[in-house]
């Protein structure tokens, strides 16, 4: 297939939905745990490890997929992931026993990464430098749906056809996802640009990326903004519910408020993007989600924090952190040239590891305050900041 000259809306609806389809996957099944547990005979707490081995998976297998990708080009290693995506998630909806169901959960994150990694590649190969920040924020639009549709969606289809028929679905925007890539995904890498040399070399370059200050800068920015986003994620439920006394139809509006804060922000930047420069956006972003999180703190520890303004504060925040990932996300992949696979592979799975860090730390003090969820988003916050700022001027030059 002959390589394209730019990104056209069509390709970026496709690329949005292959980005999509993963994270989306993530919260689908959610409200089948307690189904899954009774079907297959698991205790909760091993139903619980096909979550964390889907993360698991994603996370390794952007850091093998986007290298892999840079070296072979981005449609041969999409098409063999997506494949073997498709069949891990068939595999799932028929799984006969939990193990059976991990492992295959493991393979699905790991395969399922390459619409994740390898569509941000793409947005960047075909953008003008500097220019990715609106098609990547429109990306993110598509994605941040999923945590707002996903559960909903899937309690319907559980209630219809069971936990299998909610999997089956999975399955279905699996196989529609290989062939939407196989049919109107080009290849956007050209030979020449393609990387060499094993996995020495792939260490080799994680290091190179790593060393240079820019990009490190905002890869931190990025994984720090959406670890404070789920530090919010993570406690909502205790704060919102027992501390707050929201019911669960409260709570879920507020979820949602929540979540459409993370679309707008992305929307008002993709329109944003043509006049105002990313580095700007990216600091209006963290000055957001900072502000949201010293509010929290503030409120929780004068005792005046209330339902109305814990939904302001997490839709202030929310609204800031769609604004530092996506233009994070774009000053770090105009570094580089010859390894953008790489590169978003390193943001892709910095967003977990961060996650991961900080999702354990929200429950210190009981479920009882908001004060360990408010003072994690203040820090998060605030190191991105000061990493941001030592990132330097965006247009000091690409790597190669």
């Amino acid at each position: 297939m002959s390589l394209p000259r730019r990104l056209t809306p069509g390709l970026l609806a496709v690329l949005g939905y292959l980005a999509a389809v993963g994270p989306f996957a993530v919260d689908l099944y959610l409200p089948s745990f307690t189904d899954i547990s009774s079907d297959l005979n698991a205790p909760a707490a091993t139903v619980q490890l096909t979550l964390t081995g889907f993360l698991i998976g994603i996370a390794a297998g952007q850091l093998v997929l986007g290298p892999a990708s840079d070296r072979f080009g981005r449609r041969r290693v999409m098409l063999a992931a997506l494949a073997v995506f498709a069949v891990a998630s068939v595999g799932i909806a028929l799984a006969p026993h939990i193990a059976v169901f991990i492992g295959l959960r493991i393979v699905q994150g790991f395969a399922g990464s390459a619409g994740m990694v390898i569509s941000r590649a793409i947005v960047v190969d075909l953008s003008e430098r500097g220019q990715a920040v609106r098609p990547l924020s429109l990306m993110m639009t598509v994605v941040g749906l999923g945590p707002i549709i996903a559960p909903p969606i899937g309690g319907l289809l559980a209630a219809a056809w069971g936990w299998r028929g909610a999997l089956g679905a999975v399955a279905v925007l699996a196989v529609v996802m290989f062939v939407l890539a196989a049919v109107f995904v080009p290849e956007s890498l050209p030979p020449e640009r393609r990387a060499t040399g094993g996995a020495a070399s792939v260490v080799r370059t994680f290091g190179r990326l790593l060393r240079d200050r820019a990009y490190r800068g905002y890869l931190v920015a990025f994984a720090l903004g959406f670890a404070a986003m789920l530090a919010y994620v993570s406690a909502s439920p205790f704060v919102a519910q027992v501390a707050l006394g929201m019911d669960p139809v409260g709570y879920s509006l507020m979820f949602a408020i929540a979540g459409a804060a993370l679309i707008l922000a992305n929307l008002v930047n993709a329109w944003l993007a043509p006049r105002v420069h990313p580095r700007r956006m990216l600091a209006i972003g963290q000055g957001l989600a900072l502000t949201a999180g010293i509010a929290l703190v503030v409120l929780t520890l004068t005792g005046s924090l209330a339902v109305w303004s814990f939904v302001a504060g997490a839709f202030v925040l929310c609204a800031g952190t769609g604004l530092t990932m996506s233009n994070g996300t774009a000053l770090a992949l105009a570094r580089t040239e010859s390894a953008r696979g790489g590169a978003s592979a390193l943001i892709g799975a910095s967003q977990f590891v961060a996650g991961a860090a900080v999702s354990p730390l929200v429950g210190l003090w009981g479920e009882h305050t908001a004060l360990p969820m408010a003072l994690i988003i203040t820090a998060c916050v605030g190191i991105g900041v000061f990493a941001a700022a030592r990132a330097g001027r965006p247009d000091s030059g690409a790597l190669t």
